[in-house]
């Protein structure tokens, strides 16, 4: 069996790269432990079929086992998370890879509004981190500010303001794993969404592993990056120091829930504090979650109370989406993982002919005999 010449410290930067022991890729790989061992100290070399194997289970082309020297990798976005006063500055695989793809079809839909002959959009950086008060008055004007407008239900107020954000020229994303992979979830610990700037293409993508309740204020803690023209990886702890991230989540907890309502509807005197919630949650057309952030951010709670009933908030969720049958189904999930306005841009495109469909698969995930279908049934073309 033939041998691939690859350079054994690119093997080894592979494996840690992915975050594996020797142990885990020579399960992966089905091989003994010793025997990669070898491979890594260039004692050995693995056959063409085996490296391979290895470049596909670490998530790297197979010819990076060739180079000479790891290449260089830059943070593909700004880290705004922090602990404490400090950003945290590394990104899992899995958040980096997301990343990756969100802006391989960020690129793609804005060569088609380029090709299209479409306007910049002009609300795109239109803001300014020094002015909150001009910056709440645009989100309003873009997404609607009356109470009384809102859904009653907070699952229902959050796919209506996806439905603004995308009429406007957004394209929101919302997934739980990387791309299609069901193997390589997302972690909230690690980043609740990102934002990417661009006058034709921005694009806000949530970590849908969070709550639906918590979804809801990241969606619009995102529109503010892209309101104020930056872009980032944000964790939307309340305790956040990083002057731009106490910005978009100020903009996000004063568009849902406004604070001279929430400070006169707050009842001071009811001695346990959860009685509040279901009727400003109500008043508000927000989460019970939301509401509790913000009695936080005014001092009525304490972070440890803050955090023990969001791990119940969390807890309850994931409980609830494990004992559902079923769920969406996969062609559903396109339209959220990788937003409704690239899909159906991508099936246009396909459906007449300007593009490949082995190319509108690989943005989509549709196989070419199912699109017309698709297009039909989900786009209700």
């Amino acid at each position: 069996m033939a041998e691939a010449f690859v350079n054994p410290q690119l093997l080894s930067w592979a494996r840690q790269r992915a975050g594996f022991a020797v142990a885990d890729i020579a399960s992966k790989l089905k091989v003994p432990e010793d025997k990669v061992e070898a491979w890594e100290l260039g004692l050995q070399k693995p056959s063409f079929s085996a490296a391979q194997k290895f470049a596909a289970k670490t998530y790297i082309p197979f010819g990076f086992l060739f180079l000479d020297e790891p290449p260089e990798e830059r943070l593909p976005l700004p880290d705004l998370r922090t602990v404490g006063d400090n950003p945290i500055g590394n990104y899992s695989l899995e958040l980096r890879d997301t990343i990756l793809i969100a802006s391989e079809r960020q690129d793609w839909y804005r060569d088609y509004c380029l090709s299209e002959d479409r306007d910049k959009l002009d609300w795109v950086g239109c803001c300014s981190i020094e002015n909150f008060a001009s910056a709440l008055a645009t989100t309003k004007e873009l997404l609607g500010g009356h109470l009384s407008e809102r859904p009653k239900q907070f699952d229902q107020y959050l796919r209506q303001l996806i439905s603004r954000i995308e009429d406007i020229g957004a394209l929101v994303m919302r997934n739980s794993v990387v791309g299609n992979s069901t193997t390589r979830h997302l972690s909230t610990d690690e980043f609740r969404g990102f934002a990417i700037t661009d006058d034709y293409a921005p694009v806000i993508f949530i970590n849908a592993t969070d709550t639906p309740q918590a979804q809801l204020f990241t969606l619009i803690h995102e529109l503010a990056h892209l309101l104020v023209g930056e872009s980032g990886v944000s964790d939307l702890n309340p305790k956040n120091g990083n002057r731009i991230e106490i910005f978009c989540n100020r903009i996000a907890a004063e568009f849902l829930v406004p604070t001279g309502e929430f400070q006169r509807a707050w009842q001071h005197e009811i001695t346990d504090w959860r009685r509040n919630l279901p009727d400003l949650s109500l008043h508000f057309h927000v989460s019970q979650w939301v509401i509790a952030r913000r009695a936080l951010e005014h001092a009525y709670i304490d972070d440890k109370t803050y955090w023990t009933f969001y791990r119940e908030v969390l807890t309850a969720f994931n409980k609830k989406k494990k004992d559902q049958a079923g769920g969406p189904s996969y062609y559903q999930l396109i339209n959220t993982r990788y937003s409704r306005k690239l899909a159906s841009a991508v099936a246009s495109e396909a459906l007449s002919g300007r593009m490949l469909f082995r190319d509108a698969q690989h943005l989509i995930g549709v196989k070419p005999d199912n699109l017309k279908s698709f297009a039909e049934k989900v786009l209700n073309w």
